[in-house]
């Protein structure tokens, strides 16, 4: 029968499933199926964490083909905290063998792009956007750091098998509108939370006039659908991206069968597309550049791992040539990779954007993750970035619009949100060609081929030799992971919290220059718990540990960030079960891996029944999680049902007191 190509390349990975099923044959959506990982990445302000959870396991060595530890979060150094990260980062990097990208050599998932993705192969990495290597046809999957220490030390990622959505693209993308558009029109289509448990998988002509640099852009940013992860096929354009970057042997030819069926299927026609924004405060508030244009700007951010390509930066500098920033506002501009900054140099772009005015930011995460560059207070900022949630840029009343390079481009010089199509400008690729191609004229294939086998930022693995001698380097300000509360039979405490809908992880738990400095020590990360939506969490909660609290919220809780210090905060500090309408996967699984239980409320309208500081018991938590039944709920008179949408192994987690409990325990 005809599969999908993510369908094919899942079963091409399954070590264990709960049902019995034929290779070649489609599997049934939601079974719960265990994939082996080929390679892992991980990123600072997730990584140290990861690591501490690993060197628990106690393996010599990591057991996957590749796995890479990037340094572009934490890359403000206001004190000693954020180096000493590194430096624990780089000597765990060399005692298990795993690459080491250094500070400067750019964002984790364009790098790992250029160096180290693999058509086919499957990907797990401690950060949300891991899904950005579906661009060049990998099953690419963002997860809790300690789901990938696991990977690392070889034991399987554990999923319910996903649906798979067809995107159907045809036609090209006319002057001026960008891959950036494509993903945000699919965002309007399905909303934040239309991808949960599904896979999106793009098939039809348009997918042939796309460069990978632009599949990798809405691949990347399908994080906002909510997708396990999105795909495109491994083609000619793939070919060309892998054999641009020298690793030609790495490119296979890989597509969906003839024939082969999707759940649902999303049309989009990129001859009738145009350029869209992402309004404030969500990725699916979209609207079309016509609607907004002529609203002033004040800033303007172009970067993050959704959009730093060369593709992109030769965007920006085609439409700026010859122009300049406009008063009033702010411009820069962060290349996504040591690569992509010295070929910008090279053909040129690097002046073009320098000339017009642009600030020239390092090649790192920067001001996605509120790391820098903030907007001024009640700003229109517009940015090329994944997340627009309130208060993320830094600044808590700006309002921050994301749009695609040419738009932001656009705006950068007229000082109003515009149309790109209604400036003046000459491409400086031709269509369906990319910088990286080799057929533009600015580089020759012989320059790019030199900087893309420049690996001075990059550390390989020791032997086993040599990395016995390593020692381990730890700071004062990493501390370990504490321990998670034991399974309880019942739980009488209060909720402490009653949130709303589509709290994100940024919510729980922000980022920022404040905060992330603190994330190898959970003591201190803590203290800012739920500080967004209540500044009193941090010390109710504290009040009441050791006998901890109850956390409700309502539709897609945790959603954005895979950072499990939303999970590992409350933990420490007493949460004990988070009661809601629907979970966010990866927060989700983050809960189960430290030992809180995720509920559902069967009837959403229970929700209503629930305030603030009221007292709520879950009277057969132990029967619940042994048998997958429901959970039994009580709050004053009220009496209901929480579903418990818990797989057999997430239970028997929460039975042993979280992962690594369970880990260590001999489970699978």
């Amino acid at each position: 029968m005809a599969l999908t190509l993510a369908e094919k390349i899942l079963q091409a990975h399954i070590v264990d499933s709960a049902e019995k099923f034929t290779k070649g044959q489609p599997i049934t959506r939601g079974s719960d199926i265990a994939i082996r990982i080929d390679q892992t990445l991980t990123q600072d302000a997730t990584g140290t964490m990861a690591y501490l959870q690993f060197e628990t396991i106690g393996i010599p060595r990591v057991k996957t083909e590749v796995s890479v530890s990037y340094i572009d979060h934490n890359t403000l150094q206001t004190d000693f905290r954020n180096m000493d990260d590194h430096r624990y980062l780089q000597s765990i990097a060399a005692k298990y063998g795993i690459y080491f990208s250094r500070p400067g050599n750019g964002i984790c998932h364009q790098v790992h792009l250029e160096r180290f993705g693999v058509p086919g192969k499957t990907l797990l990495g401690s950060d949300s956007h891991t899904p950005t290597g579906g661009g060049i046809g990998m099953i690419a999957i963002g997860a809790g750091g300690l789901d990938v220490a696991v990977a690392m030390g070889g034991g399987a990622f554990h999923l319910a098998m996903p649906k798979v959505f067809g995107v159907k693209l045809t036609g090209k993308l006319q002057k001026g509108v960008g891959a950036k558009d494509i993903i945000l029109e699919v965002l309007r289509k399905e909303s934040v939370k239309g991808g949960v448990g599904a896979v999106y998988e793009y098939f039809g002509p348009g997918v042939e006039t796309l460069t990978v640099p632009q599949r990798a852009t809405i691949t990347n940013m399908g994080a906002e659908l909510g997708a396990t992860c999105s795909i495109f096929p491994s083609d000619e354009a793939t070919k060309a991206f892998l054999t641009a970057m020298g690793r030609a042997d790495a490119w296979s030819e890989l597509k969906a069968d003839k024939g082969a069926v999707y759940d649902k299927i999303v049309e989009i026609n990129l001859d009738e597309l145009g350029s869209m924004a992402a309004c404030p405060h969500s990725p699916d508030a979209v609207q079309t550049i016509a609607s907004l244009a002529g609203k002033k700007v004040t800033q303007v951010a172009i970067g993050s791992c959704t959009n730093s390509s060369l593709d992109d930066l030769a965007a920006v500098a085609a439409i700026v040539k010859g122009k300049h920033v406009a008063p009033g506002v702010e411009a820069g501009i962060a290349p996504g990779s040591r690569t992509t900054l010295m070929m910008a140099e090279k053909a040129g772009i690097l002046g073009e954007l320098i000339r017009a005015g642009f600030r020239i930011l390092e090649s790192a995460c920067g001001p996605c993750i509120g790391m820098g560059f903030a907007p001024n207070s009640e700003g229109v900022t517009l940015r090329t970035f994944n997340r627009n949630f309130k208060g993320r840029s830094g600044t808590a009343d700006a309002s921050v619009y994301l749009v695609s390079p040419e738009t932001a481009a656009a705006a950068a010089v007229t000082g109003v949100i515009t149309e790109p199509k209604t400036l003046q400008f000459e491409k400086l690729i031709g269509e369906g060609k990319t910088m990286l191609s080799g057929e533009a004229a600015v580089l020759n294939k012989d320059q790019i081929l030199n900087f893309a086998k420049d690996d001075g930022m990059l550390i390989a693995p020791l032997s086993m030799e040599e990395a016995a001698k390593v020692e381990i380097v730890r700071g004062p300000n990493i501390k370990p992971c504490p321990a998670t509360a034991e399974a309880a039979a019942k739980l009488t405490l209060p909720v402490l919290l009653k949130a709303g809908d589509n709290v994100s992880t940024d919510d729980i738990m922000p980022a920022g220059a404040k905060v992330l400095p603190l994330r190898s020590n959970i003591p201190e990360i803590s203290k800012f718990t739920f500080e967004r939506l209540d500044t009193t969490f941090y010390e109710r909660a504290s009040a009441l540990n050791p006998k901890g609290c109850f956390v409700v919220g309502g539709e897609n809780y945790g959603q954005g960030s895979s950072r499990e210090h939303a999970a590992l905060a409350p933990m420490y500090l007493g949460v004990r079960a988070v009661i809601v309408k629907s979970f966010a996967r990866i927060h989700k699984a983050n809960l189960v891996n430290y030992g809180i239980i995720p509920v559902v409320f069967a009837n959403p309208a229970d929700y209503d029944k629930i305030n603030q500081g009221d007292t709520l018991e879950i009277t057969n938590i132990e029967q619940a999680l042994k048998t997958g039944g429901n959970f039994e709920l009580k709050c004053g008179a009220n009496t209901f049902e929480g579903t418990n949408t818990l797989d057999q192994r997430s239970r028997n987690i929460l039975l042993a007191g979280g992962l690594a409990a369970y880990t260590r325990n001999g489970g699978q």
